[in-house]
């Protein structure tokens, strides 16, 4: 997958590629999440920045429903 790092990703984006690792695979929302940070953020919070970050942990916390 292509990203482009011009802009920060929204919660929407997330919650969409989350919702497809989790369909794919047959993941619970936590695997997904996890999968999600490897592939995108390299295990490293700030590799896109602090405000995706903030948006990806938004995402997770909407699905989780917390």
């Amino acid at each position: 997958m292509v990203i482009n790092r011009a802009g920060s990703l929204r919660k929407e984006y997330f919650i969409s590629y989350i919702k497809l690792i989790m369909n794919a695979y047959s993941y619970q929302v936590e695997e997904a999440k996890e999968l999600v940070f490897q592939h995108l953020f390299g295990l490293q919070e700030d590799r896109l920045g602090h405000e995706t970050y903030q948006q990806f942990l938004q995402a997770y916390r909407e699905l989780k429903g917390l």
